[in-house]
């Protein structure tokens, strides 16, 4: 007999989470980023044209960092309290740990030479902080062993804050008062480097991307000084959530946004302060790029294109690895050997991102979807990011 025929309801079943459809056009723009990362740190010659971006990569951390606060609040706000911690963090590992794992074994070569340039106290302890992700939290140790990876610190640190914030009361309802918080939290964001940059505690004569200092790489690869910026990126997801907005009125955000990107990179990067840049002076624009990416227009299609969106998939591969694989290849002189260093860089290059992209394919995602139905009982719902880490 029907539950009907009894009077009796039958129980509810009980609802999967309601997933948001993805965002493709940031996951395009995140191929640009790690590429551009990848060329900031080893600059091809006779690039003139595009000198200007590359040697602006290193704001693109900054980039990164808001767009995974945004994602996270994006796919996670709408369902603060039935969030799962334990899951939520497990599902974290699985997208960043066995690639972590992979990008220290590539690295051995580089943990050897650590035992010659460190003390031994500092070479232990970096042997011991790097495989838990801690060694961002000290500015001496946070490029031990992989250079890029002080950021997984960082990471680590986002992540585990992530779901007490997405649970927090503090979060306006309103377009205005989002808007207002976001502001607040990107002046919170500048506080330390405009600190350092008037105090100047290092006394460096000069400060860029190659000046060192103690209270500069606190700045640069400790974790705290990017707590505002995820902020900043959590905020602008409830905006995106409240604010409707036409797809012609994002496209022209997106434009409007890369233009004055661009032009900044090109005519004023070179007279502002580094500090100032790295710290998140550039937030605003890279915020509102972001939400412009988020609708349907030519621009978002273009980066959706393809090898465009297939390398997004694989940005976190790309910048994790591409460091001490490029080390590997020159300080064994593989293209010599070879008789192909003619076609260096571009031929590292290409090694580079095919390694990237073979390590997503057989590496990151396998080893995603086997931790999570181990860990958590199932597979994930799309093996294309929807909570990106740093890449």
């Amino acid at each position: 007999m029907s539950a009907q025929a009894t009077g009796n309801a039958a129980p509810p079943a009980a609802q999967a989470p309601q997933r948001k459809p993805p965002l493709p056009g940031l996951t395009g723009i995140r191929t640009f980023l790690a590429i551009g990362i990848m060329l900031f740190h080893f600059t091809p010659p006779h690039i003139t044209y595009i000198k200007p971006v590359i040697e602006s990569g290193f704001t693109y951390i900054s980039f990164f960092l808001l767009i995974s606060g945004f994602i996270l609040s994006y796919n996670y706000a709408h369902r603060a309290a039935t969030l799962k911690v334990k899951e939520f963090y497990l599902a974290r590992a699985a997208r960043l740990y066995p690639v972590y794992i992979l990008s220290l074994i590539v690295s051995l070569h580089m943990f050897s030479e650590e035992w010659t340039a460190r003390s031994h106290t500092e070479f232990w302890m970096g042997t011991i902080l790097t495989p838990l992700l801690l060694q961002g939290w000290s500015p001496l140790l946070a490029t031990f062993w992989n250079t890029v990876a002080w950021t997984l610190s960082t990471e680590a640190m986002l992540y585990l804050a992530f779901p007490f914030l997405n649970r927090a009361k503090f979060w306006p309802k309103s377009a205005g008062k989002l808007i207002a918080l976001f502001f607040g939290f990107w002046i919170l964001e500048l506080i330390i480097p405009t600190t350092y940059y008037l105090i100047n505690p290092d006394g460096l004569a000069h400060i860029d991307r190659y000046s060192y200092g103690y209270w500069l790489r606190f700045m640069k690869y400790t974790p705290l000084p990017y707590l505002p910026i995820f902020m900043a990126g959590i905020t602008l997801g409830h905006l995106n959530s409240i604010v409707q907005l036409s797809d012609r009125a994002k496209m022209w955000m997106s434009m409007g946004a890369g233009a004055i990107i661009l032009t900044i990179f090109y005519t004023l990067i070179q007279d502002l302060p580094y500090v100032m840049l790295h710290g998140g002076a550039m937030t605003p624009f890279f915020a509102v790029l972001i939400l412009g990416l988020t609708g349907t227009h030519w621009l978002s299609k273009l980066l959706t294109w393809g090898p465009i969106e297939l390398l997004g998939e694989a940005s976190f591969c790309l910048y994790l690895l591409h460091f001490n694989t490029w080390i590997l290849l020159h300080d064994f002189h593989v293209w010599e050997r070879l008789k192909l260093a003619q076609f260096d860089p571009w031929i590292s290059y290409v090694v580079m991102i095919g390694f990237a992209y073979l390590a997503f394919l057989f590496v990151e995602k396998p080893a995603r979807r086997y931790l999570l139905q181990k860990w958590v009982g199932r597979a994930p719902y799309s093996m294309k990011p929807k909570a990106p880490g740093l890449m």
